[in-house]
């Protein structure tokens, strides 16, 4: 089928005329010949394309009426006006409302085929538009198999199916993007626009247009973010950074779920469902006045807190390799895989940029690598060593080379053996059958050496006795 369209006039003969000659050309057809009818038509589905007479007789609505909620609550909608008592009055009322075009009866069939054809072609291209944004969208695929991320994934599989706004914190770079859009892609809404906002990319000045959109003098609609998140799902990220002044107009809409445009009079609904994600602590921006705490309240109806890559080091190896795939299917980067060497090296790394670090670092390595064999440790940023000329030669870290024998030997001790149990993320049994130690030995060591374990984020870590964890 080639579209549906909906043809509303108060004459039956024209109506019916128009139908058979679009059914002809084999498009699908309903028809209303009063402002009741049309209404039940629209809001049992909304057709692809409007054909709309201006005059409708025993009707609470004229054209114009229709138009404009039309336009409001359904504004990828075209309508095309069509009137017998047509002037250049009404054809400017018409377009400023948001019609398509306008054209006058008696009419011409071809005129009208072609009108038609337009209209049709820019709705869709107006959708496929809609469907390259979801699909150039990265896959909503969560890696890993750490306790923490399995933690995390529960968490998430049980928000998906509800209509709770969920809360989402962690560090920059963690991964709540993803896990919002995870929440989208398996709830009832996935087929739905995900739309996202970033609160802190958005001048403060322009964040209500950005939000609500736009309604100028002349009737000229510009939809935003809400609007076009009809249906689906919006994404705050880092609603900390939202100004104050749009703090307390977003509570409003997610109390009734109306708006209004900038500019605009008239209400808009929206059936949207809010995941907001922040890194900074709410707690203590509310207290300093910066957020409002009933917003707070509206928005963390259900909070997940998304780990660190600190707090999941077992998983590296798992991404690390989900990127490598990714950025060979998506720009045809060569095809490797991770050598045993980098990827040990990887997982003692320090990572302040978490999983985001983490793929930029893959993508790095792919593009100015060999090209060849298994990414080797040498080839990760931040793995060089200074040349001496002599490649069996250790070159000492600066704490190390000004102690003593056996107070080097500890320091190294504790530092090697907390990198390594938080590498296997706190299993003693594997860090035992790595180091080459018996299970038993290896705990007599690590009381000696004042480290010890204990549950973060759903997995064990390790850290120093007498420091903070």
């Amino acid at each position: 089928m080639m579209g549906d369209i909906l043809i509303v006039d108060d004459e039956r003969d024209i109506r019916e005329l128009i139908s058979d000659i679009l059914k002809d050309e084999g498009y699908t057809t309903r028809l209303a010949g009063t402002s009741s009818e049309c209404m039940a038509q629209i809001e049992s589905a909304p057709p692809s394309l409007m054909i709309l007479d201006i005059w409708l007789k025993d009707s609470d609505m004229d054209g114009i009426d229709i138009l404009k909620i039309a336009k409001r609550d359904y504004p990828g909608v075209p309508v095309i006006i069509i009137s017998g008592h047509g002037n250049i009055e009404i054809a400017v009322a018409a377009i400023k409302q948001g019609a398509y075009d306008y054209i006058e009866k008696p009419f011409n069939i071809d005129q009208l085929m072609v009108v038609i054809g337009r209209a049709m072609e820019t709705s869709r291209l107006r959708e496929e538009n809609v469907q390259l944004k979801r699909r150039d969208a990265e896959p909503a695929v969560l890696v890993g198999q750490s306790a923490a991320f399995k933690s995390l994934k529960s968490a998430l599989d049980k928000i998906t199916k509800s209509n709770g706004r969920v809360m989402l914190t962690g560090p920059a770079g963690s991964g709540k993007e993803l896990a919002a859009r995870y929440i989208h892609a398996n709830s009832g809404r996935s087929d739905k626009p995900f739309v996202s906002v970033g609160a802190a990319s958005v001048e403060p000045d322009r964040m209500e247009e950005v939000l609500f959109g736009r309604e100028s003098r002349d009737g000229t609609v510009e939809p935003g973010l809400l609007e076009q998140a009809d249906g689906g799902i919006l994404f705050f990220d880092e609603v900390a950074d939202m100004p104050p002044g749009t703090q307390s107009k977003i509570l409003r809409v997610l109390v009734d779920q109306t708006f209004q445009r900038v500019g605009g009079t008239e209400k808009v609904r929206v059936d949207i469902r809010v995941i907001s994600s922040t890194n900074r602590d709410l707690s203590a921006e509310i207290a300093a006045g910066n957020f409002r705490q009933e917003l707070y309240h509206r928005l963390a109806v259900v909070p997940v807190e998304v780990p660190s890559l600190d707090d999941r080091r077992e998983d590296i190896p798992l991404l690390a390799e989900f990127f490598l795939e990714l950025f060979n299917k998506t720009q045809g980067l060569p095809v490797r895989k991770l050598g045993d060497e980098a990827a040990a090296l990887l997982q003692t790394m320090v990572w302040p940029g978490n999983v985001r670090q983490l793929k930029n670092m893959m993508e790095r390595v792919l593009i100015l690598g060999d090209g060849k064999g298994d990414i080797a440790s040498s080839e990760l940023p931040g793995s060089e060593t200074p040349d001496d000329g002599d490649g069996d030669r250790v070159v000492l870290a600066g704490s190390l080379a000004t102690l003593p024998l056996r107070e080097a030997r500890e320091l190294f001790e504790r530092e090697y053996l907390l990198t390594q149990i938080n590498r296997f993320g706190g299993n003693i049994s594997r860090t035992a059958s790595f180091v080459g130690m018996e299970r038993s030995a290896l705990h007599r060591k690590l009381k000696s050496l004042g480290v010890v374990t204990s549950n973060k984020q759903g997995s064990r870590v390790a850290y120093l006795e007498n420091s903070a964890d």
